[in-house]
């Protein structure tokens, strides 16, 4: 079966992208990023997306950019319009909870008359941060809730903190896979990369309560 994964870079569609590979064994013939003007998308992730290109080289999968302005509903549509150019037989999502997003992803599908695939949905929060962490290199690139501040941004999320972030998570209410939106992450390395991501130059932009890890300049390097 050919699919396409929509792939922001971050950890969900990775572990999307990882599962169609490795645990089902479909052909994934092109990774799908939306880039959205607005910062605020109900849809799309927005931090460190002009990186998918150096991911979709990582892993040898050709990436089709769809560009939206990221009005409520019409980027919805403008998904629509670029999946519906593809030779595909169904679609790959990192959603976990967010209905919104899940509801309207099966739409569309059901309207290409495609399969609609999300392997994370209703999956236990901390098992997914636990396998994320242990299956990628994965990097916080934008916190966004009070209990994750300016240190966390740059950090890896492995064995030495993960279980510091999910105490931070439980006492402030936080989702532990933060499907709220209160961080965001982005993988440098995975089982199916055929090479790995090296930052260059990166900086942290802070903003009071909340802040992103902008990653500048990166380089593809053997594993």
């Amino acid at each position: 079966m050919d699919v396409a994964v929509l792939y922001s870079g971050g950890k969900d569609s990775n572990y999307a992208l990882y599962w169609a590979i490795k645990e089902k064994g479909l052909n994934v013939k092109y990774l799908v990023n939306v880039e959205s003007e607005n910062k605020e998308s109900y849809m799309f992730h927005i931090p460190n997306v002009h990186l998918t290109e150096l991911s979709s080289k990582a892993v040898g999968i050709p990436l089709i950019k769809i560009y939206t302005k990221g009005e409520k509903e019409k980027e919805v549509n403008d998904l629509k319009e670029g999946l519906k150019e593809l030779d595909i037989d169904g679609v790959v999502t990192g959603a976990i909870a967010s209905k919104y997003q899940k509801d309207r992803i099966d739409k569309i599908c059901k309207e290409l008359n495609i399969k609609s695939f999300s392997p994370l949905w209703n999956k236990n929060p901390e098992w997914i941060l636990r396998t994320v962490s242990e299956l990628f290199e994965v990097i916080i690139v934008g916190v966004y809730a009070y209990g994750l501040g300016k240190e966390w941004l740059g950090k890896r999320i492995d064995k030495s903190n993960i279980d510091k972030i999910l105490k931070i998570c439980e006492k402030y209410g936080i989702h532990k896979a933060f499907e709220g939106g209160e961080a965001e992450t982005f993988v440098l390395d995975s089982p199916v990369f055929k090479k790995r991501i090296k930052i260059e130059e990166a900086e942290i932009v802070w903003h009071d309560t909340w802040g992103v890890y902008n990653i500048k300049r990166a380089k593809l390097v053997e594993k």
